[in-house]
């Protein structure tokens, strides 16, 4: 299946999620990639890797993009040579890319239950408004992570914690949207977060 789903959160900026129903060969087939690139997805051990990271490549056709407009700095983050702000994601069977002339950051994760096991280590003041009883707890959890995530994308700085730095206020699913804030070194960023839920998956968006 190519692309799933597109998303114009405002005129700057789109987000491209695509399923990965392809075959490795299918995807490998019709793409191509910078020597680095290639070297990179040759050399990965899990073929679901191998999947996500085609499936971006494809993304960054439906925008335009080829593989050779795509670089990263020395911290990981991923740059456009136009200029443009990118972020990428992928878990299990869905990958998805955000353009935009803003900042910004992007995340994709299955809801799944132990993340409430790990909850301590990523959330300190959402605990005040999370409910361990609610039936959106999970998804909740979920949605806190990704945003926390996408922060950790756009700000690209060593050091920055999901507990200590990044803070998600309230929300409830089904609003789809909320606000969340960078507090580092004395000085606080508030971005705009949008999340959406399909098939089981959670994915949130941070922008400037």
């Amino acid at each position: 299946m190519p692309l799933y789903k597109t998303i114009t959160p405002n005129s700057q900026t789109t987000v491209k999620i695509w399923k990965i129903t392809e075959s490795y060969e299918d995807l490998m087939a019709k793409v191509n990639l910078k020597p680095i690139a290639l070297n990179r997805v040759l050399g990965m051990k899990s073929e679901l890797h191998q999947r996500g990271f085609l499936s971006v490549r494809h993304l960054l056709h439906e925008f335009g993009y080829t593989d050779s407009d795509l670089f990263y700095d020395e911290n990981g983050k991923p740059h456009l040579k136009d200029g443009k702000q990118i972020s990428i994601t992928h878990s299990f069977n869905f990958s998805a890319v955000i353009v935009s002339d803003l900042v910004v950051g992007i995340d994709i994760e299955k809801q799944r239950e132990k993340i409430s096991v790990i909850a301590h280590k990523f959330i300190d003041y959402e605990f005040d408004y999370l409910e361990v009883g609610d039936s959106d707890y999970v998804k909740k959890l979920t949605t806190i992570w990704c945003v926390k995530e996408s922060l950790y994308k756009l700000f690209a700085t060593p050091g920055l914690s999901f507990k200590q730095h990044c803070l998600v206020i309230p929300f409830s699913i089904i609003d789809n949207d909320t606000i969340a804030w960078i507090d580092y070194e004395g000085k606080k960023y508030r971005y705009s977060i949008h999340f959406l839920e399909f098939e089981g998956f959670t994915c949130a968006y941070a922008i400037a």
